[in-house]
């Protein structure tokens, strides 16, 4: 651990409790006493972070900033993790796209500057060194008119019911049905709705931007347990979800095995490194067509290919 990773690592420790005993703090960096010393003195007097020794609690606490020092405290260097940087700028971009000109607007606003801050002033270096060297690539995303997104969102919390029309995609058919929304599915850079039908008298999902007509109702919306959106949504690869649930066998090249073996499919995949060096990787599935997908990203498949017979997916609309 760097210099710059054990002071954030102090400042962490700081936020998360409300007092840190120096043994406590030397543990954690595993550095020696002398270092500590030195560390939490650069922090006070050259990055003017606010640390207080207290004798009475025994320990390290963080003070309110001084009015009079005009030096904002702050921390040097990129130190957010991978997974750290992709959270932040994917919220950030995110947010910026949700609602862009809509009424969520002034709600989104308090969240977009406590990001910004988050990630650095732009006028600083390193917060635009950051932005300008890290990429978040939004694949196939379909746009949502957001009066939509604001319509679903508002009936979602208020519990009230929704008639809609909407395209299917699959067939091109136009279909009018009142449905009782149950939650929003942010998936692969587009929303969906996981809702009861009142048509098909069953659960559904619908891609948002597919509803071309939307109406707000009065009636109460019909409640379904988070045990049974489990059961139906949650069990097959990907969105495509209910349905028999089957289990696919997949091989692939050594080649190939060094991507697959680091990925993660499914929550429930099963994985074996084989002996030639392929790799093995089975996994459940209600629908074959997202799954294929995915397989085709690996290479073509052979020439007298044919997909498993699946049964009819009522859920996916």
């Amino acid at each position: 651990m760097n210099r710059t990773e054990r002071f954030y690592r102090i400042n962490e420790l700081l936020r998360q409790q409300r007092v840190v005993g120096f043994k406590q703090l030397q543990v954690a960096l595993e550095v020696s006493r002398s270092t500590l010393k030195r560390d939490l003195n650069y922090l006070c007097e050259r990055l003017h972070n606010p640390i207080i020794y207290s004798r009475e609690l025994g320990g390290y606490r963080r003070g309110s900033p001084d009015p009079a020092d005009h030096h904002p405290h702050e921390l040097p260097g990129l130190w957010f993790s991978p997974t750290e940087i992709h959270a932040l700028l994917t919220m950030q971009q995110l947010l910026a796209g949700l609602d862009a000109g809509g009424v969520l607007t002034t709600h989104i606003a308090p969240l977009m500057e406590r990001l910004n801050a988050l990630l650095g002033p732009e006028g600083n270096p390193e917060a635009t060194e950051l932005r300008q060297r890290v990429r978040i690539i939004r694949l196939a995303q379909r746009s949502v008119r957001p009066r939509h997104f604001e319509q679903v969102a508002t009936a979602l919390a208020q519990r009230k019911r929704l008639h809609i029309a909407y395209t299917a995609r699959g067939n091109g058919h136009n279909t009018e049905r009142d449905i009782s929304p149950q939650r929003l599915v942010h998936y692969r850079d587009n929303w969906y709705l996981d809702a009861w039908c009142h048509q098909r008298q069953g659960l559904r999902n619908f891609a948002l931007d597919a509803i071309t007509r939307l109406e707000p109702l009065n009636e109460a919306a019909r409640e379904v347990s988070a045990a049974q959106l489990s059961t139906t949504f949650g069990p097959g690869y990907g969105i495509f979800s209910g349905g028999t649930v089957r289990w696919a066998r997949l091989r692939f090249s050594p080649e190939r095995a060094r991507w697959v073996a680091q990925e993660q499919w499914h929550t429930e995949q099963i994985g074996k490194q084989e002996r030639d060096g392929s790799y093995l990787l089975r996994l459940p599935y209600t629908d074959h067509r997202e799954l294929i997908m995915d397989i085709l990203k690996h290479g073509r498949p052979p020439k007298n290919h044919q997909a498993a017979p699946v049964q009819k997916v009522p859920p996916r609309e």
